[in-house]
């Protein structure tokens, strides 16, 4: 008898591999069987990417699903976002969506939810999912599942539009930028309720990604958006990765918007909307955020980095909002999840109110809160030289708080350093109040104390 090989890809998060040899329709039936085998579910949904393999994987993983007595709710093409909403909209017991977001075209991956799309992650079950699998051993169910079509578009693209106060817009033009992905379907179904231009580049969804993988991370990949907002004079710019759970903006100058700055801008909407409302950002940069949350008389909480920390702390203190500087933005509305549409929405309406150009929003706060963005070196023991930087910085400085890796903060600027979990690397990031000198100055003492290898 053949062995069965281990299943490959899991990771903190979710699962990522390499198509065939790591993800294959064998494994996507095996992860189905074991899925159902953990959780136990009466009701599951599932969705998936454009990417060309989804399909096949997809029809595997509910077949997993269907022999372990589940019914499945198959919500077709969709971002990640889609199976979020329609998991917790339609009160199902899990969801899962088939995608790899902005990996390249020969992975596919999948991303796990259980009810009211809480996160299954590394330490709440995915691990467990894995032995399952691995074992390759299932329980019998007394019946088989049924499939069902369900379509959740109309009911996902009303509640994004919930967000805005129409009757407050004004005619913008929009530069979309859906990196072949599936965000264009969203643009094309909330076109007809908005007053906005848009100009669609790279718009239709083709899992070959013909214009390169869809991450506007990677400052190659930025060009095709800023020189149609330079072409058309647009007063924005959006691009996608291409699940879209995360939005990245451009200003009318074609200016890419670090996701730090748009925390505060949207922790700003809803402390106008709620008084006294809870935020939660990530100890990476914060300085920007808490003079937001704290002058508009909000509370401002921290959370570690991360979807699934987040997600619990935002549930943990009911807040209405939390942001990422990584550009995941957190909705309570949105059961606590992230979506990459409810972002750009609620700017274009603060734009709209405020009659200000985004630049001056945004660079207002760059100005006061300078950050150096996430600057990665590759070490050879990053426990070893975070401990270093600690012993250093520590003695003088006026708090030093470990949420997440090390951040050491002075009275004019601060610094968060961590390891990732996943590869030899750490992560620095640095601010300053309203002294870029300083903090360019402070980067760079660092990053000789640092040492390593130059990763991206």
């Amino acid at each position: 008898m053949t062995a069965i090989a281990p299943i490959a890809g899991f990771k903190a998060y979710d699962l990522r591999g390499r198509i065939p040899s790591e993800l294959n329709p064998q494994v996507a039936y095996r992860i189905g069987r074991a899925y159902a085998e953990w959780l136990k579910p009466k009701r599951v949904v599932v969705g998936r990417d454009i990417r060309l393999s989804s399909q096949e994987l997809c029809t595997s993983l509910v077949q997993g699903l269907l022999d372990s007595g589940v019914d499945v709710y198959d919500i077709g093409l969709c971002g990640t976002e889609g199976v979020y909403f329609a998991t917790f909209a339609e009160n199902m017991d899990g969801g899962i969506m088939v995608t790899a977001s902005h990996n390249p075209p020969d992975y596919n991956g999948m991303k796990f939810v259980r009810e009211k799309a809480r996160p299954i992650s590394g330490d709440t079950g995915l691990q467990e999912i894995k032995k399952i699998g691995d074992a390759d051993q299932y329980t019998t169910p007394a019946k088989k599942g049924m499939l069902h079509s369900l379509n959740t578009w109309d009911k996902y693209t009303e509640h994004l539009r919930s967000y805005l106060d129409v009757s407050k817009l004004k005619k913008l033009k929009v530069v979309v930028n859906a990196g072949n992905g599936g965000a264009g379907a969203v643009i094309d179904s909330l076109e007809k309720h908005l007053p906005f231009e848009f100009i669609k580049i790279n718009h239709h969804p083709d899992g070959t990604f013909p214009n390169g993988v869809p991450n506007p991370m990677l400052e190659e990949n930025r060009a095709s958006t800023i020189d149609a907002i330079k072409k058309h004079k647009a007063d924005l710019g959006i691009a996608w990765d291409g699940d879209y759970d995360r939005c990245f903006l451009f200003d009318e100058n074609g200016e890419f918007i670090e996701g730090y700055y748009i925390v505060g801008l949207l922790a700003s909407v809803f402390l106008k909307r709620e008084k006294g409302a809870r935020i939660v950002h990530d100890p990476r940069l914060i300085w920007a955020t808490l003079d937001m949350v704290q002058s508009l008389g909000g509370e401002a909480v921290q959370s570690k980095s991360g979807h699934a920390f987040m997600k619990d702390v935002m549930r943990e203190h009911d807040a209405a909002y939390g942001g990422e500087m990584s550009a995941h933005h957190y909705f309570r509305a949105f059961g606590y999840c992230d979506s990459g549409q409810v972002p750009w929405l609620l700017v274009t309406q603060l734009m709209c109110e405020s009659g200000k150009p985004l630049s001056s929003m945004v660079n207002e706060r760059i100005a006061k809160f300078p950050a150096s963005g996430e600057i990665n070196r590759k070490v050879g023991d990053a426990k070893a030289t975070i401990k270093k930087l600690e012993d250093h910085y520590k003695p003088a400085a006026l708090s030093v708080d470990y949420t997440d890796g090390l951040s050491i903060e002075y009275a004019q600027w601060r610094f968060n350093l961590r390891s990732s979990n996943t590869e030899p690397l750490i992560r620095l990031n640095v601010e300053s109040r309203g002294d870029l000198a300083l903090m360019r100055e402070k980067t760079t003492e660092l990053l000789a104390m640092i040492g390593g290898e130059v990763a991206h």
